[in-house]
């Protein structure tokens, strides 16, 4: 048995997020319907399914982004660590600290590389310079990217190029030690090598982080996933979850037809 799989079963036993009956609605639409499913500590997850089911968007209740969307409207219950997040007690701003998102095109701040690390730190209290700096190597670190910019760390962070501009973001991301990181089709806008270089950042940030990932690349699901949510559109247009299993379960011997048609290329 390999190492991930011993990992995951011994992480199935811990369950970091956890929804249930979550129907979500923007307005009148109804855009999910009862979700419900367990995502475990120090996984990576992926989301797939066709375009418009509804995957960023399930991926953006988990730390509540879709709230800056006016209108919205949640049903059900999302907990992370057991603690319902959409209670009116949340700290949102806490909570996005806990969760933290890196998109599908790097979203780097108009600032040096350094600035981009320490500004949620900054955000949450730290002042000393030396703490920064310990934080700002630690993160740059850990995505790989210390040794490529310790010399030019004033150097304006949207000077590089796209790979290392994502690897910027997780970094940014890792800065206000997160407990889940979601990861929006950031490999989509990359080239091969920068891809290979971001899933094999993934497979490292999992010994540490739960992950989710929403990805169109099965391939990709495959390589680095250890469980995978299946989500399509309904016979009533609304997204929905269709099966949950192991990846490599699910790629090997789908349980539901439309997940075997979706994974050999029939429909989507």
């Amino acid at each position: 048995m390999d190492d991930r799989k011993l990992e995951l079963q011994q992480s199935v036993k811990n369950v970091k997020l956890e929804t249930k009956s979550v129907n979500f609605y923007y307005g009148a639409f109804h855009a999910l319907k009862d979700i419900t499913f367990r995502i475990f500590d120090r996984t990576i997850t992926a989301i797939i399914g066709p375009s418009g089911c509804g995957k960023s968007t399930l991926l953006k209740l988990f730390n509540r982004m879709n709230d800056l969307v006016p209108g919205v409207r949640v049903e059900g219950e999302i907990l992370l660590d057991g603690v319902s997040i959409y209670e009116d007690n949340i700290d949102v701003v806490s909570l996005r600290s806990k969760v933290g998102m890196v998109f599908q095109k790097p979203n780097v701040f108009p600032m040096s590389i350094y600035d981009n690390i320490v500004i949620g730190p900054k955000r949450h209290g730290i002042k000393r310079k030396h703490e920064l700096d310990v934080i700002a190597e630690r993160c740059l670190s850990q995505v790989a990217l210390w040794e490529e910019v310790k010399d030019n760390l004033k150097r304006p962070g949207l000077e590089l190029s796209p790979g290392q501009q994502q690897r910027l973001c997780i970094a940014r991301a890792l800065a206000v030690e997160p407990d889940v990181i979601l990861m929006d089709e950031s490999c989509s806008a990359l080239d091969p090598e920068s891809t290979m270089k971001i899933e094999e950042l993934m497979l490292e940030l999992a010994k540490k982080y739960t992950i989710i990932i929403v990805t169109h690349n099965m391939e990709q699901a495959v390589r680095v996933s250890d469980m995978a949510a299946f989500m399509m559109i309904g016979k009533d247009k609304v997204g929905m979850l269709v099966e949950y299993a192991p990846t490599d379960e699910m790629f090997a011997n789908p349980k539901d037809k439309r997940t075997e048609d979706y994974i050999t290329g029939r429909f989507g």
